[in-house]
Formats: structure tokens, sequence, C-alpha cells
């Protein structure tokens, strides 16, 4: 719906709103700060949640070779703090429930990000979120044929198909490629079984998001986290979620080795290399996000970790863990 940008100027830096009008592109002053670095996390938490808020109600629902819409209930939360928890319990779509939990972690980070600024900002910030949502709102009544006389319009403009937003997030969450492998995982999923694959994604992609600088991979945001410390020999975790349907339901920890494709070269001094599952742990418990981020934390401050427990044998404790190793793949 807009897109956030900062702008210096007579000593301030300025937050400025973008969006499209009835006459055209507009750019109008949310409200200024004293330094840029303040601006910076504003900006980007801005430009997050109107992405969030603004491209689930501007696509198609396609799953199941069917034409849908995605709901508009996460629009609430854009200025009602009380209507934010409902973006950790919804089961409509694996896609739309990640685009949720990212919605609610922007938000959490505006909030941070204006903590410390004064009220006068965080008034703006807030009228700013109300004019988001007014927009959005009125462009969707008009669109699905329910708008009134009384209702007063927008001068923001919406049009299915083509939401103005800025889409980046690093994680591509709103890219047509995750969306469709989201879909395909849920594919014949039963509500109940729908609603246990959510309720992972939001797991691991919580953890991913608190694991600050540890460099974690979410190969795919609802099953699986890859974790390749520097100087680890070789050696790499893996985190994975249950598969939608599997009767047990437990999540996987592993740890794996790249062996070079040339037996020649040495592990981790590979040009091209193989992976290759060393040990595994089926936890009997899901775990939280804050124990599978400690566990990021972990191998990331000690690398080495990762070749001491790949020497463990079935039934032994991964030292300093409570996890059971539960299989050898190796001889």
């Amino acid at each position: 719906m807009t897109v956030y940008s900062q702008h210096a100027t007579r000593g301030k830096t300025q937050i400025l709103a973008t969006y499209q009008g009835p006459d055209g592109v507009v750019s109008k002053t949310v409200t200024s700060v004293t330094e840029p670095r303040l601006a910076v996390p504003v900006v980007d938490a801005l430009n997050r949640i109107s992405a969030f808020a603004t491209v689930p109600v501007s696509i198609h629902d396609r799953r199941e070779r069917r034409v849908g819409y995605y709901p508009r209930t996460h629009l609430a939360a854009l200025t009602d703090p009380a209507a934010r928890t409902s973006l950790l319990v919804g089961a409509h779509s694996l896609w739309y429930e990640y685009v949720c939990l990212r919605l609610h972690q922007a938000l959490a980070d505006l909030e941070s990000a204006v903590a410390a600024l004064p009220d006068t900002v965080s008034r703006a910030i807030r009228s700013e979120l109300e004019a988001e949502k007014h927009g959005l709102q009125t462009g969707l009544a008009d669109f699905s044929g329910t708008s009134s006389e009384e209702e007063q319009e927008s001068e923001r403009c919406w049009e299915f198909g083509h939401p103005f937003v800025k889409y980046d997030d690093g994680l591509d969450t709103l890219s047509d490629e995750t969306r469709e492998q989201l879909d395909r995982r849920e594919y014949g999923c039963t509500p109940k079984e729908r609603e246990k694959a959510a309720a992972a994604l939001r797991v691991l992609v919580t953890a991913h998001s608190q694991g600050g600088d540890v460099w974690a991979s979410l190969d795919d945001p609802s099953c699986r986290l890859f974790v390749e410390p520097y100087d680890s020999d070789g050696f790499y975790l893996t985190i994975e979620a249950p598969e939608p349907g599997d009767d047990e339901g437990l999540w996987e920890i592993g740890v794996g080795r790249w062996v070079p494709d040339d037996p020649d070269e040495e592990p981790g001094n590979h040009t091209s290399a193989t992976g290759n599952d060393v040990v595994g742990c089926a936890l009997p418990v899901a775990p939280t996000a804050e124990e599978i981020a400690r566990l990021l934390k972990s191998v990331d401050e000690t690398p080495l970790l990762l070749a001491e427990w790949a020497e463990s044998h079935v039934g032994a404790v991964l030292a300093g863990t409570a996890m059971v190793v539960t299989e050898r793949y190796d001889s």
C-alpha cells in the first residue's frame, strides 16, 4: 500500500510515506527525528508492515486448484495491540500464517524502535498506521461491493493485483516461490494437520529471528533450519519439523558433514562435496523457539561441538544438551 523512506532536511530526518493517490503518486511527511540512525529501524519496520498487511489481500489464494481470497482479519493488528495475539494462532494456510507471523514481528520491531522516541513521534506513527489500515479497508470494501455512501473515502488507492509496497524482507516471504512451496507442503492436509504444521512453522521462524548474528538459513520456512558455523571442520546442523500428516510427528536434530567428491581433498577445503548425515536425534517433545535459538547460539560460539556430537553413539546424550542420539547413519 505504501513505501516508506527517509529524507534529510534542515538538520532533521523526515520519514516519508509514498503511495498511489487518485491523481498519481503522492509523498507526505509522517514525522521527523533528530538523527538518521533513529529513522532507519522505523522505516524498515513500516515497510515490512505495509507489505505484510497489503500483499495477502492483493492476490488470489490458488491452493488445490481453486481461486479464493486470503483473510483480511490481520488488518486489525495494525492499530489494535490486543488483536496482535491473533496473528499467532490461526491455521488458514501455511503461507498466510507465515506472513501473519512476520507481520507480528514487524509490529514488535516498530514498537521497539519508537519506544525511545518522543511521544509526538509515537502518535504520528500510530496515525500513519491508522491511515494505512483505513486505505486498505476502504479499497477492499469498494472491491467487494460492500462500501456505503457514509464511509469516508481514503486518499490512498488500493488495487487488487497491484500492491504498492516494498517487497524484499530478506527471506522472500512474499515471493511466489515461497507461497507455492508452502502450498505444496500443506497439500492434502486435514485442518488439524495444517494447524500443527502452522505451529511448527512459527517455532522455526521465531527461532531463526531470535538467532541474532548466528548464521542460519531457513531452507524451507516451514520445516528446516540449516546451520554451518565457520571453522566447524565441515560439520553442519539441521533442525527439521515433522512432515504434515506424519503419525509420529517427531522433530529431528541432525549432525552431518560435507564429504569431498574428490577423495584427495580435505573436509572443509573442498571445491565440491556431498552432505552426509552422521547422527540424528528424534525429539519426544517438540522444542520451543527459545530452545532452538539457544542451540543455534551454542554451535555458533563453539563450532567444534558439532564434531564432538558426531562421535556420539545411539543412546548417548549430546554434550551440553538433553538430546539423545536415536540414529547413526554411518558405520
